[in-house]
């Protein structure tokens, strides 16, 4: 897939002359994340294929080129797991940044899973890519550009930025994460997991969480009051089954271990899971949105949030 500079351009001045935030992420950088992330070229990178590893080079390459700081060997921390379908042992890596904060020994965890689901059975036109643009090429995306502006804006909290490998096959990089974290547990203040951000035919983008956190509410409603996108509270009430999406991501492994987290998504669409969910189905103008409604969010939570 290829990029129409001209076009891309046009896009860009359009966002920067109509977006409600001021302009902290690089949108230019958002959607080049999206763009190659998404590409055919990396086939859906799903977890222990070399199309994954280069997903997993490339945050790598930006990580470095910001100057983060990590606590695992050459940002990677690597782990294993063993398929049941394909009845394999494989190995992941989760790319992992960290932000020293300047005022806080607490720690944010921003997480966003870089996997998708690989190549499959190929549709009616011959399409056996499975893209992964809004899942979760979208998230990962966003959590580049993030990890990007708190390295030139340090925050308050320390952050660890955290792009999760494996996800789609049982939110392993995420729980390897949990069971091998580089600080202890109970100096997590919160997981803000984002994963589908970048299209809603409504304009809306959920915040799951608040109904365990609720002293998270009225700050996120403050922030995103007159903004696009919409931002609406739910899935998040137990024993509604599938409408419950306090495990469905990666952040259910921080739930499981008492950790709090604030989950930023879409309801599915069409394109869940399907090849089609490519960067062309993706809402450009709604995505970037989204990623400065989200920092926006992350920036008052670590302003208002202050525990020593």
């Amino acid at each position: 897939m290829r990029w129409n500079l001209q076009v891309f351009a046009t896009i860009i001045l359009f966002f920067t002359a109509h977006s409600s935030f001021s302009q902290k992420l690089q949108d230019r950088n958002l959607i080049k994340n999206l763009v190659f992330l998404s590409s055919d070229e990396l086939k859906g990178r799903e977890s222990g294929t070399p199309e994954n590893l280069r997903a997993r080079d490339y945050i790598k390459e930006q990580f470095i080129g910001m100057g983060l700081e990590t606590q695992y060997p050459d940002f990677f921390q690597e782990f294993r797991f063993t398929s049941r379908r394909e009845n394999t042992t494989i190995t992941g890596f989760n790319v992992v940044g960290f932000v020293p904060g300047t005022e806080s020994k607490k720690i944010i965890v921003i997480t966003a899973h870089f996997d998708h689901v690989g190549i499959g059975r190929p549709t009616a036109a011959g399409d056996s890519i499975y893209n992964g643009a809004d899942d979760n090429a979208s998230g990962t995306a966003a959590l580049i550009e993030m990890a990007r502006y708190f390295s030139q804006n340090p925050p308050k909290h320390s952050m660890i930025f955290a792009a999760l490998d494996a996800e789609e096959k049982g939110l392993q990089g995420a729980k390897a994460l949990v069971e091998d974290f580089p600080f202890e547990l109970d100096q997590i203040l919160l997981n803000i997991n984002m994963d589908m951000i970048s299209r809603n035919e409504a304009g809306e983008l959920y915040v799951s969480g608040t109904h365990y956190y609720p002293e998270y509410r009225a700050l996120l409603e403050e922030v995103s009051e007159g903004k696009k996108p919409t931002l609406k509270f739910g899935h998040d009430t137990p024993g509604t089954g599938r409408e419950d999406w306090t495990r469905s991501s990666d952040h259910g492994a921080f739930f499981d271990k008492k950790i709090p987290h604030l989950y930023f998504g879409v309801e599915d669409h069409e394109d869940y899971h399907q090849p089609s969910d490519e960067y062309s189905q993706v809402n450009p103008r709604f995505f970037v949105d989204a990623s400065h409604l989200i920092l926006a969010c992350i920036e008052k939570i670590d302003q208002d949030f202050i525990i020593p």
